[in-house]
């Protein structure tokens, strides 16, 4: 592990895997490290305060395993710590190593698909509290129009398998229904949340045929190809072996299990203990 430096891939449980699956697709040279704090999920409804805390300990455990770039592949983490990571603590760690979210790649796009400026977005609590999609739409669409619904149900629904039940329809067409609600303009609408892309059927059923449904995913991967093409310095630094290792801090066969789910191929991880 030492002699590799690879892209760090960080989640606070198992959404992260359907962003590392679309990275790997398009960026399949690289050597990767997914850790997920499963131990400590879900961070959806944890304090500012808190997912800054532990969010900063795995990025520095990525760190210490040899990573230069750590992609935090978690909505509430990108919300809730990346700029506090980003101008406080990362000054201090180095001054070439790199840490980036994925709500930005998602909101420098989204004004490209709707066509009536109406926008919507579906997230866990603490994402929707953060007001982080608004905030940084407005940087880049300040005409957009932006809607936000908080769904606690979605990611308990997915990762205890519920996703074919009546109560999972249940509760995805309520909060889709509570979005549409606020603006019947909404044209597009974007999954805040990594899990979300594994219900993208069962919430196509519940919007506009000629409604856009962004998935983080692709965008994500798009933006780092891009990005490292931007900064050849960081880019060399990244090890090319094709590798992917995955890490839990939670109990590695029980991850397994669930990850295959998300990122849709066998997945043999180590137990990490921070």
């Amino acid at each position: 592990m030492s002699t590799r430096k690879p892209i760090g891939v960080f989640d606070s449980g198992y959404g992260g895997l359907t962003v590392l699956k679309e990275i790997v697709t398009v960026l399949p040279q690289y050597d990767y490290v997914y850790l997920g704090d499963n131990a400590r999920a879900p961070y959806g409804s944890r304090s500012f305060e808190t997912v800054y805390e532990y969010t900063l300990e795995c990025i520095q455990q990525l760190f210490a395993m040899g990573c230069e770039l750590v992609i935090l592949a978690c909505n509430t983490a990108s919300a809730k710590a990346l700029r506090t990571i980003q101008q406080k603590d990362l000054p201090a760690i180095s001054s070439t190593k790199r840490v980036l979210g994925v709500i930005r790649p998602t909101t420098e796009i989204v004004g490209k698909y709707s066509k009536t400026g109406h926008v919507g977005v579906l997230g866990t609590t603490g994402t929707v509290i953060s007001n982080s999609y608004p905030i940084e739409i407005a940087k880049f669409y300040p005409e957009l129009v932006v809607h936000q619904e908080a769904c606690p149900m979605w990611v308990p629904i997915i990762e205890n398998n519920e996703i074919d039940t009546k109560g999972a329809d249940f509760f995805i067409k309520k909060h889709i229904q509570n979005l549409l609600d606020q603006d019947e303009r909404i044209d597009t609408i974007i999954l805040g949340c990594t899990h979300y892309p594994l219900l993208m059927e069962k919430i196509k059923k519940h919007v506009s045929e000629n409604s856009v449904i962004l998935s983080q995913g692709k965008i994500v991967a798009s933006s780092l190809k891009e990005y490292l093409q931007r900064h050849p310095a960081l880019e060399k630094e990244c090890s090319k072996g094709g590798h992917v290792e995955f890490y839990t801090t939670d109990d590695a066969n029980n991850f397994d299990k669930a990850a295959s789910l998300f990122y849709e191929k066998k997945v043999q991880s180590k137990h990490l203990k921070l």
